[in-house]
């Protein structure tokens, strides 16, 4: 009865109004996933059809909103759309995300409409998402009457879709590569039209390259020479079936094993729990290969007046072997602590950046002036900046053999945060460029040794509403952003190649670090931890020094 009743109110909405844009046709209506989540969709749109005697405003309007319908290659909007122009209209080509009630139809001339749309971010048709100047960009239409009905024989290639359609008609899919080393995969987030995931997943992962940003810093174990065919990925129960050209007969089992990795960890966010690669209708022996977790322990970490380390209970920290000890040598202002804590990057009360490793001397790496929280990497670098020097960035070996890293911000004035992932192959950073407090993001190249060489091109995730404050990677495809928001302060999850979302943060707070799920902590300037617990902060201990961040949990205990 739910069921039928539904329906019925779909029907009613379409011959009562033309301009209604789609209701679901089952489970609840939402705005879309957060930051971070992916699962498949529990409901469709259906786009409203032309109606007769439609103006050529309305048909312009009705195409518009047919673009929340990617089902049969967006079928209904290609009905407003004359016979003979349907083929050559490509939907996929881009996709405008924009603020639709800023929306413009301006009727010029005999059969002409004009649509002025404010862009705030753009989808390519590799699934690439990239913010926008937030201009307003017009969309021009040429219409001509069909069987005495108004339908459009020219328009702009791609589909416009609201900020608060996107994430209901488009999902997150992560593309995963290898990171250089062969130890970490790395997601390189794509969006595409949940219907027929699968497909749209492998053809980008095994046809395509990783973005052009990322791709001097990871890798992909299929050849330039194997692609897919036939181009599509049937599904049974939940598994993809991934059928690939012949040279993936003359491949060895290693990288074979790389494949089906790259493959059934993309293929997850899908909803699919395994995948089957096949030549001429055959199975191929592949099997998944172990990789290195990134995971992080959940306690917060954190310096107090009773030492360095885990938060174990009210006012008690317990010991990290070594690490603990040392930092009793040293006034830290900031703390970062290696994967396997082996070491933790330190910038002093004085402002130089230090090595404070679990055995050995201490070790000062860099003194010049004004520079911002060091960083470590996978491989034991510490990276360090000067605030005001943006291009001056360098990385220290475990030795302290410093490595100029080149092509750093190159546009910016001001760096005033970084964060590198926990895979070692990109690199995130408050900066100003223009005047304008910005999020960016860039790949980490890597000599043939693994000693950093450059950074590559940046990619601005976000513009900030005030000053970068800190950053953090929450997990490894998301960011955690402490920035000023008027005279109040903002917490920002921003989506490496996604959308963001914000919310309020106690005013006084001055540091961030991630947890092991898409949450973060705060500290207050008066010492006062903070944990999110959905929109809100709880008070989570009292009289921390230094919030510190964690690069990982050391291998022999990730079980």
């Amino acid at each position: 009865m739910l069921r039928t009743a539904l329906v019925a109110v779909v029907a009613a909405c379409a011959l009562a109004l033309s301009a209604c844009a789609g209701l679901p046709t089952s489970g609840p209506v939402f705005a879309g996933l957060p930051p971070g989540a992916v699962s498949p969709p529990d409901f469709s749109y259906v786009p409203v059809k032309p109606q007769d005697g439609a103006s050529p405003e309305q048909i312009v309007q009705g195409f518009i909103d047919a673009g929340i319908g990617p089902e049969g290659n967006w079928a209904i909007a290609q009905l407003y759309l004359a016979p003979d122009y349907r083929d050559q209209w490509k939907p996929r080509e881009i996709t405008t995300i924009d603020d639709r009630t800023a929306r413009s139809y301006v009727k010029s001339g005999d059969g002409k409409v004009v649509l002025t749309v404010t862009q705030q971010a753009t989808v390519d048709a590799d699934g690439v998402y990239k913010t926008s100047e937030g201009g307003q960009t017009p969309l021009a239409f040429q219409l001509e009457k069909v069987d005495d009905q108004w339908r459009i024989s020219q328009a702009p290639d791609g589909i416009v879709l609201g900020t608060d359609q996107f994430t209901s008609v488009f999902h997150q899919y992560p593309l995963m590569y290898f990171d250089p080393s062969w130890q970490y995969l790395v997601p390189d987030m794509r969006w595409f039209p949940a219907s027929n995931a699968a497909t749209r997943i492998a053809t980008a992962l095994v046809n395509g390259k990783p973005s052009s940003w990322l791709a001097g810093s990871v890798k992909s174990a299929f050849p330039d020479d194997v692609s897919i065919d036939p181009p599509a990925v049937p599904v049974t129960g939940s598994i993809a079936e991934v059928s690939l050209t012949r040279p993936v007969l003359s491949l060895k089992s290693q990288t074979l094993d790389r494949m089906q990795t790259q493959l059934v960890r993309s293929m997850a966010a899908a909803g699919l729990s395994g995948v089957t690669m096949e030549y001429n209708g055959s199975a191929l022996s592949a099997q998944e290969v172990a990789t290195r977790s990134s995971r992080i322990d959940s306690r917060a970490l954190v310096q107090t007046d009773k030492g360095f380390g885990f938060v174990a209970g009210a006012d008690e920290v317990e010991a990290v072997a070594g690490i603990t000890e040392s930092m009793t040598k040293i006034r830290p202002a900031s703390i970062e602590l290696a994967a396997d804590y082996s070491a933790a990057a330190v910038r002093t009360e004085s402002g130089a950046v230090a090595r404070v490793p679990a055995s050995g001397d201490l070790l000062s790496l860099d003194e010049r002036q004004g520079l911002i929280n060091p960083v470590i990497d996978r491989a034991g670098f510490i990276w360090s900046v000067p605030e005001s020097d943006p291009g001056g960035l360098v990385a220290f070996d475990p030795a302290g053999k410093r490595a100029e890293v080149n092509g750093a911000w190159t546009n910016a004035s001001r760096v005033g945060a970084m964060a590198i992932s926990r895979d070692g192959t990109r690199l995130a950073a408050l900066v100003t460029v223009g005047g304008q407090p910005t999020i960016e993001v860039s790949g980490v190249v890597r000599d043939d040794d693994g000693v950093p060489t450059s950074l590559g091109d940046s990619v601005t995730l976000a513009k900030l509403p005030g000053r970068g404050i800190a950053l953090t990677w929450i997990d490894d495809s998301t960011l955690g952003v402490l920035a000023q928001s008027g005279s109040g302060r903002v917490v920002v999850q921003q989506i490496v190649g996604g959308p963001a979302s914000s919310i309020s943060a106690p005013d006084d707070v001055v540091a961030i670090a991630g947890t092991t799920a898409t949450t973060v902590r705060l500290l207050g300037a008066d010492g006062t931890l903070y944990s999110e617990r959905g929109s809100n902060w709880e008070k989570a201990g009292t009289g921390v020094r230094v919030l510190a961040q964690a690069q990982g949990i050391p291998p022999s205990t990730q079980g």
